[in-house]
């Protein structure tokens, strides 16, 4: 199951430099000045075998030190709510301050466990201070610095163990694909759920998983067997109004992790908008199949032939480099074409298990490489001389076996999965190249 980490903290402690460092992005804009990140980060991480998403809970200082405190207060608690373990990032170099204790205060307060951790420690010298934050009551500190990465392997293995082994639910048949239908808030992803089962009830078992993680819904109709996977804990409306996009994004990262393939909600009267940017980018950074539903496509008026294609264009162009995916324009009020989009889920769910002989790849991509070889680099010459696919991976994998594999550069990786797709039909999963040495 899917685990979330949430950093969190007072403005300027370096909460985005640590968010770098653990996702090896540089996603999050970095600078002196208090209060840079605005906009939440999530990204990917991974530590001896063990995968995890982070969120970067960054608000921003406001000249009032009511709404300063507000703010903070705010993120920290949603980040408690909604986290498996919860990062306490301190500035090592200032000490304990007025409101790192007042977030520690509300940390105290919670059952998740937590982390405090002692960040801006750019030398060993430092350690000497890191024993006043035993004075926040949230365990022992953990020494790092994230712009050099002093301590964050000890942080990692620490992180790694608290998470926990990763578990199935129980009476879940692995064998059956899941499918996630996440989007932004009102683009029509409980519409769509509730088209597709609640038609018959009697023929829909929910099958729960743990408490904060997600619960399965058995779909058997109309020739089809899945799960719907759908996120647990959905909250009162007087909770939730307190970020709407905080909990949409995290129900989503619940959802992505424990699903096979996305389907992914976009609302037609808005067009593609950067919440669901960050969702694809989720969709994308999970290695999870897609598939995009323009959803309330009976409000667009007056629609013209090539509305669809124009649509179409602008959704490939934002999502670009990946494009091989279904695009499909429904109506979850209508139920127009729902069923299509259960098809097409279920035509991904079957490519992202396809398997293609040896033979029949080395048959095909052989002499087309020979024809179009990788570029020579300072001089040198290189040949791919055999090809294979892994089997038992998430996603369809491909090796290619070369004498000089550090040459081949993304672009020609990205010609080699375009004739895949192009000669065996791999739409909406995503595919690894991966050049190894002959």
């Amino acid at each position: 199951m899917g685990n979330i980490v949430a950093i969190v903290g007072r403005p300027n402690v370096g909460k985005s430099t640590l968010f770098n460092r653990l996702t090896k992005s540089r996603r999050a804009i970095v600078n002196d000045q208090a209060g840079t990140t605005r906009d939440r980060q999530y990204g990917k991480s991974e530590w001896n075998g063990r995968e995890f998403s982070v969120i970067d809970t960054g608000g921003w200082v406001v000249n009032s030190d009511d709404i300063f405190e507000e703010e903070i207060k705010k993120h920290v608690v949603l980040a408690v709510e909604e986290a498996d373990v919860v990062l306490f990032v301190v500035d090592v170099q200032n000490g304990v301050t007025d409101f790192d204790n007042e977030v520690a205060s509300i940390l105290r307060r919670t059952k998740k466990p937590v982390i405090v951790v002692t960040n801006k420690a750019d030398t060993f010298d430092w350690q000497f201070n890191a024993a006043e934050f035993y004075s926040l009551g949230l365990g022992d500190p953990f020494l790092v610095s994230a712009i050099n990465g002093l301590g964050t392997g000890e942080l990692l293995d620490h992180l790694t163990e608290l998470l926990g082994p990763a578990v199935e639910p129980e009476d879940i048949d692995v064998e059956l694909p899941r499918f996630a239908v996440v989007g932004r808030p009102n683009a029509g992803k409980s519409s769509i759920v509730n088209a597709f089962v609640g038609e018959d009830r009697t023929i829909v078992t929910d099958i729960p998983g743990t408490t904060r993680d997600s619960i399965y819904t058995r779909f058997n109709k109309f020739g089809h067997d899945f799960y719907l996977v759908d996120t647990a804990g959905i909250r009162k409306k007087a909770k939730v109004h307190e970020d709407l996009e905080y909990y949409s994004v995290v129900r989503s990262i619940r959802a992505i992790e424990n699903s096979d393939v996305c389907i992914l909600m976009v609302d037609a009267t808005r067009g593609i908008e950067s919440q669901d940017m960050n969702i694809f980018s989720l969709i994308q950074k999970n290695r999870k199949g897609l598939v995009v539903a323009v959803n309330k496509w009976d409000l667009i008026p007056n629609k013209e032939s090539n509305d669809t294609k124009k649509f179409e264009d602008t959704i490939r162009e934002r999502f670009a480099p990946f494009v091989d995916f279904p695009i499909v324009f429904t109506s979850a009020v209508t139920k127009q074409r729902i069923l299509k989009v259960v098809d097409l889920a279920v035509e991904v769910f079957q490519n992202k298990k396809k398997k293609v002989p040896t033979a029949k790849l080395n048959e095909y991509l052989l002499p087309l490489i020979e024809n179009y070889p990788p570029p020579a680099l300072k001089g040198k010459y290189i040949k791919i001389k055999y090809i294979t696919q892994l089997p038992d991976t998430q996603v369809p994998t491909f090796i290619f076996f070369a004498n000089l594999p550090q040459y081949v550069k993304d672009p020609y990786k990205r010609f080699l999965e375009n004739k895949i797709r192009a000669k065996w039909g791999f739409t909406g999963t995503p595919i690894q190249i991966f050049i190894r040495q002959k």
